[in-house]
This record gives structure tokens, C-alpha cells and sequence, in this order.
């Protein structure tokens, strides 16, 4: 296996198609991102078209995992946030597939949204995880602080109630 290629991803029909192939295989495998099982690609399709107009106004930068021409992964940095937290970003839709995890590919594209964010003058990333079945770990591991639980916040993907878990991290 070769190291994939972490790069910022540009809006075409063909990124939008690997990207919705990404989101339904985490859904389908307990992921919760903001979706319940099932996603049709339809609807994985219209959020990345979404994704990508924000993209575009400059707003996040969606960065993808690729190895030749298979996306295994992707983060969003979500930089357009209120005036009085120009200072801040924000970590989103952190999704490796299921077929490509334990090779590292998580925290390679974690460190290129904290280099991005620290290239626009961020100073501080926040993000949450679900409690059940999230990657609090991961994000400990990388060294984001836990500051708390929101209990029962949402639905995971295949029914029933979930915390979530909200972090942060400094960058020097």
C-alpha cells in the first residue's frame, strides 16, 4: 500500500461521487456525521454539492485522502465563523472509509487542516465526536482536550440517543 496523497479536494461531479461513497460507507458502518442510515447518494450528493458552494465563498476547505484514484478519506475546516472568532476554526465530517482505517490516513488529514488553519492565523480548533462509538480517543491521541459531554444530542445512525463529546486544541 502506497501513502495516500493528502490534498485540498475541488468541486467536480467525479470528487462529489467519491466523496457520497465516503459518506454512505461511514454512515452504514455506525459513523455519525450528521446523517441516518441509509444515505441515499442523492442526498450524499446534494450535501456535498453544499459543501462545496461553502467551499467556494471561501468558507471551509475540504480536504481528501487519495490514493491513485480512491478517495479513503476526508476533513473539513470550517473557517467562516462569527466576527468576534476570527481567531478560530472549526474540525468536520472527519470520515475515513470503513475499508481504509488503521493506516493512518486519519491523522495525516487532521494534521493538514491544523497546518491550513494555522496558515490563515487560527490559533484555536474546536470539534465534537459522538460519545458512543466516536473518535474521542483519536483526538486525545492528537492532542485535543476534552471539555465536556452533551448528553443524549443525537441520533447515531442506526437509531437511539448519543452524547457528544466536545474538544479543542491550541495551535501554537
Amino acid at each position: 500500500m502506497s501513502t495516500p496523497e493528502i490534498r485540498p479536494l475541488t468541486n467536480t461531479p467525479q470528487t462529489r461521487a467519491h466523496l457520497a461513497e465516503v459518506l454512505i460507507a461511514t454512515v452504514a458502518a455506525g459513523g455519525s456525521v450528521g446523517f441516518m442510515h441509509p444515505v441515499s447518494p442523492a442526498q450524499a450528493q446534494a450535501f456535498w454539492q453544499a459543501a462545496f458552494n461553502e467551499a467556494d465563498a471561501g468558507n471551509r476547505v475540504i480536504f481528501g485522502a487519495w490514493e491513485g484514484q480512491r478517495l479513503l478519506g476526508t476533513v473539513t475546516l470550517l473557517t467562516a465563523l462569527p466576527p468576534n472568532q476570527p481567531h478560530r476554526a472549526e474540525i468536520a465530517k472527519m470520515m475515513t472509509h470503513p475499508q481504509a482505517r488503521q493506516r493512518g490516513i486519519a491523522t495525516r488529514l487532521i494534521q493538514a487542516a491544523e497546518a491550513e488553519a494555522a496558515a490563515r492565523g487560527k490559533t484555536l480548533l474546536v470539534l465534537d465526536t459522538a460519545s458512543d462509538e466516536g473518535a474521542g480517543p483519536f483526538y486525545e491521541k492528537m492532542g485535543y482536550s476534552l471539555s465536556g459531554e452533551i448528553p443524549e444530542f443525537a441520533l447515531k445512525p442506526h437509531g437511539g440517543l448519543t452524547g457528544t463529546l466536545l474538544y479543542w486544541k491550541r495551535l501554537s
